[in-house]
């Protein structure tokens, strides 16, 4: 995938520029450089990845903390959350939710992108289908996803995209 195919998966997931977001599980920055690009110069990033490596790679104007984002982080209240590829990580994923909550701000956003299946593999080991993401995100005190894109990919069908509110 390009920095076109990121932003485009993300774009419409943002209510527009500026603001506070984090992106955990930032890796090397992929994602973090696109959600830079959308929110443009006045927003403040937090990029959060425990390998300290690959967050020196990361090239997004961003404050990087190496931490393990599955637990409890000392942010600011945040406008929005990437996601990007991280919670297939996790077969427990309630726990990271419920902490994302705890870092929004009411009406803040849950920018999700992860491959479109149910089952994984050893290098992605638990994604979740946008039904199955459907159903998280509300049970986890989030909006019903809005789907925002699809890219293809040679594994696991595909990617996906989607944005959900803190209720």
């Amino acid at each position: 995938m390009n920095r076109n195919d990121l932003v485009a998966l993300i774009r419409d997931g943002v209510e527009g520029p500026g603001g506070v977001w984090a992106d955990l599980g930032a890796g090397t920055g992929a994602f973090t450089g696109a959600l830079a690009e959308v929110l443009g110069p006045t927003a403040q990033l937090i990029a959060v990845d425990k390998d300290r490596s690959a967050l020196a790679r990361l090239s997004a104007p961003a404050r990087t903390i190496v931490a393990d984002f599955t637990q409890p982080l000392d942010l600011p209240p945040l406008d929005g959350v990437l996601m990007a590829n991280s919670l297939h990580f996790l077969r427990h994923k309630e726990p990271v939710l419920s902490l994302v909550h705890g870092y929004l701000k009411p009406g803040g956003r849950l920018l999700v992108v992860e491959y479109d299946v149910d089952s994984g593999n050893p290098w992605v080991p638990h994604p979740f289908g946008f039904e199955t993401w459907k159903r998280l995100a509300v049970e986890n005190g989030f909006s019903e996803p809005a789907l925002l894109g699809r890219h293809p990919s040679q594994w696991l069908r595909g990617l996906y995209s989607a944005v959900s509110v803190r209720q």
